[in-house]
């Protein structure tokens, strides 16, 4: 793995199946179906999580553990190990230790372990806060057997999700990197990084449908194979089967890939180690909240023009009119169709009906009808109906019940008006829907600090979708300065196999990805598609997590040409189909110079904890996240690859789980990189400012302090497909430099106190992992 960060061509580093990975595979496949069998019995202790609800686990394990500690006391080479272990601390605490002299006032220097990076000291403007410093040999309770086995398993996983986020043009966490490359020794350096390329917002009176300047056309050949599309030179390399240089996955590499993560989160030792370390994350966050508190609002106090009211927030997927007044947030999840609040639709439908009853509107049995005798056929009166009679709000019904919920995307249950006003290809070219988009747009604008990425729709049924997407763009004139697009792709394959639309998956992934090859290849002959793209920052997997798939993924699943069955694929199927087109696209788009997109799918919500593997390895952040709290290993990995997580509590409340049982705080508290989204605030917001609704019930109910709020905003900007200048405009100059160096409290209003709190632990949790990493492999030198 460490070969890809040489100066070589960007290749899919492949691997076979050796017998040492074969056993891997099998236990993966344990993991797999012990997943798949507990997504149908809610009640069955998991073998992902510590038992904290079984008293006699507990006590089994803590006997087991106890007769393990004796074993070690006893043993010569745990002996050895422990002392390599504290050297190589000690070493690590000479690199770390403040260089601020206010910074050494407040920090007890402890024998083996210290806040900071085994890779650079703290910076020199270190904040004077209190922090909290634990003695020891080594970390967590736990043997030192158990600890390097740990960490080992740990470090691969880091690794592994490098490869990809890196191939992909994702982001990686910096102080991550830094740590992985300080394990062999080698130095980082900012020309390492990899950093996605969005376009920028385009100037004022700048035209954004401006179709100059496109590149000419390459005419390469393109040809999908095995699911994934092949860029060929000429006609002559696609006869020779000659692809052109990008690097190509391929399934097996990451079957093989996921099972060793899939093999980690299961396993004993690893499990324990991550708990213990969440658990000392917690308290060690409730101790510096209540130690520093005062000194993280005083510093707040002392910033002018800025509070919460004054952030940037962007609503990742659709950003309304918040008054959060000068900060920057970003709501990081959020769908078109349902990103107006309910009384905007019901307004919009009567304002339209007033002007235009008389308007030819949709096609139905062949008969083309108005609005009035759409009305009509459904006898409703427009200016009859009320918010409760439009029937678009999720409430106790819709709770596990994914079928209804989605039915609420038909106002007055009426699939017509879906199709009439929420839809961007019917009758009259999706202009309502464009218009609906377009005040929310006006609102956002408005309010200066609020941005969107509303997610659209494209099904993969035809590959004149995108054609028609791009067309809708421009000829209602759709872009706004505060908005960001995200492609959403359904997980609906078996919808289309069983009206026959598409012969196989393949077909499905082609009339997705193909276009938007063709477009990057040959930017003159789709020059709408070619402006188009560049607003689009993302792409998205949706659909009901919950539901049960009977195949199990691994390098034997059929290529998606022979998936001919009826049967839906699995959820790692599509991740990894979906991943593996669009990082071949990025990197293609990289040479060309164009603008890069995100793989930022819905996971975690329900379903398998499988789904949180996939995304791990694949995305560049994720939707939700939910059962993170399932698996400490995976809430750990999380952690320590800062892995964006957008969550929506209260779309989660009338879906999947009760907003008191959210674990936002507890992962807010722990480290994890959250922000607040709204997912659908047609459905589950009342206010005309869902957001703030959002960020105002999490604050009151989880008693959230301002320094918390903001941190949820800066977080949501970070993790948005914004470009990087509109980032340093927003964030600072230096934002893409971890703790207080990269924060500049005059735009963020978050503390450089929680700053340097949050980096500081992080460098010593990634500190304990490459410790015992250098130390095993200090042990087999000497052996």
């Amino acid at each position: 793995i460490f070969f890809l960060f040489a100066d070589m061509p960007r290749q899919f580093p492949k691997v076979t199946l050796s017998e040492a990975e074969k056993e891997t595979q099998l236990l993966a496949e344990k993991v797999y179906a012990s997943a798949l069998k507990e997504e149908d019995n809610k009640d069955a202790l998991s073998m992902f999580n510590v038992p904290e609800d079984c008293p006699i686990g507990l006590q089994q394990a803590k006997e087991h553990e106890l007769l393990k500690e004796l074993a070690e006391q006893q043993s010569e080479e745990s002996t050895k190990r422990k002392r390599s272990l504290k050297m190589i601390r000690s070493q690590s605490m000479s690199l770390q230790i403040p260089v601020n002299t206010d910074c050494m006032r407040s920090v007890a220097v402890t024998p083996y372990l210290s806040p900071s990076s085994t890779c650079s000291s703290l910076p020199e403007n270190c904040p004077d806060y209190q922090r909290v410093t634990i003695s020891g040999d080594y970390c967590a309770g736990i043997t030192v057997e158990d600890y390097e086995q740990a960490a080992k398993s740990l470090f691969k996983a880091l690794l592994i999700r490098e490869k990809y986020s890196k191939l992909a043009y994702h982001r990686f966490c910096r102080t991550t990197a830094q740590f992985l490359r300080s394990a062999e020794n080698v130095k980082w350096s900012e020309e390492d990084e990899v950093l996605p390329d969005m376009c920028p917002c385009p100037t004022k009176g700048e035209d954004p449908y401006s179709m100059e300047n496109i590149p000419e056309n390459l005419n390469y050949e393109l040809k999908m194979k095995d699911g994934i599309v092949y860029v060929y030179d000429n006609a002559q390399a696609l006869r020779e089967n000659q692809p052109n240089d990008l690097p190509y996955p391929d399934l097996e590499t990451f079957a093989i890939d996921l099972s060793h993560v899939l093999a980690m989160i299961a396993d004993g030792p690893t499990k324990t180690y991550c708990h213990r370390r969440l658990n000392f994350l917690s308290s060690k966050f409730y101790l510096h909240d209540m130690l520093n508190e005062m000194a993280e609002l005083k510093e707040l106090k002392s910033v002018p023009h800025r509070d919460f009211y004054n952030v940037r927030k962007f609503f990742l997927n659709y950003l309304l009119n918040i008054d959060f007044v000068s900060l920057y947030q970003v709501d990081t999840h959020i769908h078109a169709a349902a990103c107006m609040s309910q009384k905007h639709l019901l307004t919009f439908i009567q304002e339209t009906y007033k002007t235009g009853a008389e308007r030819v509107v949709l096609e139905k049995a062949g008969q083309k009808m108005t609005l009035q005798q759409v009305f009509h056929s459904l006898n409703k009166d427009p200016y009859d109906l009320t918010v409760d009679s439009l029937d678009v709000h999720a409430g106790r019904h819709t709770f596990h019940r994914f079928d209804k919920f989605n039915s609420k995307y038909n106002p007055v249950g009426a699939s017509e008006l879906r199709e009439i006003f929420l839809k961007t290809d019917n009758l009259i070219n999706g202009e309502y829907f464009a218009r609906i988009i377009k005040e929310v747009a006006h609102d956002l604008e408005e309010s200066k600090y609020q941005h969107a990425e509303p997610r659209l729709s494209i099904y993969g049924r035809s590959p004149e979708e995108w054609d028609s997407l791009a067309k809708w763009f421009i000829h209602h004139k759709v872009h706004s300065p505060n908005m960001r697009w995200i492609i959403q792709v359904p997980r609906i394959y078996d919808i289309f196999k069983a009206k026959k639309l598409v012969p196989n998956f393949a077909k499905m992934l082609e009339n997705v990805f193909l276009p938007l090859f063709e477009a990057t290849v040959n930017p003159q002959t789709h020059k709408q598609l070619h402006v188009f793209l560049k607003y689009v920052s993302g792409f998205d997997s949706v659909d009901d997590e919950s539901k049960h798939s009977d195949h199990m993924f691994s390098f034997r699943s059929p290529k998606p040409e022979q998936w001919t069955a009826d049967d839906n694929p699995p959820y790692s199927y599509y991740i990894f189909h979906m991943y593996a087109n669009i990082m071949v696209l990025n990197n293609l788009r990289k040479e060309r110079g164009l603008s890069t997109f995100q793989f930022r799918p819905h996971c975690g919500e329900a379903g398998s904890i499988t789904h949180l593997v996939s995304a791990f390895l694949t995305s560049d952040n994720i939707s939700h996240g939910l059962n993170l709290k399932k698996s400490p290993v995976l809430q750990y990995l999380y952690y320590l690859a800062q892995v964006p997580i957008a969550m929506s509590p209260l779309s989660n409340n009338s879906l999947f789980l009760e907003y008191s049982k959210n674990p936002l705080r507890e992962f807010l508290h722990k480290g994890l990189c959250v922000s607040l989204s709204t997912d659908d605030p047609m459905q589950f917001h009342y206010t005309k400012e869902p957001l703030m609704e959002e960020y105002a019930i999490a604050a009151q109910l989880w008693k959230l302090s301002t320094c918390d709020v903001c941190e949820i905003a800066r977080n949501s900007v970070l993790q948005s497909g914004l470009s990087h200048q509109e980032k340093r405009h927003f964030l600072g100059e230096n934002y893409l430099k971890d703790g207080p160096e990269g924060n500049d409290i005059r735009r963020t209003n978050v503390a450089q106190i929680r700053m340097a709190y949050r980096h500081e632990t992080l460098c010593n949790e990634l500190s304990f992992i490459v410790d015992a990493v250098k130390s095993e492999a200090m042990n087999s030198q000497y052996e």
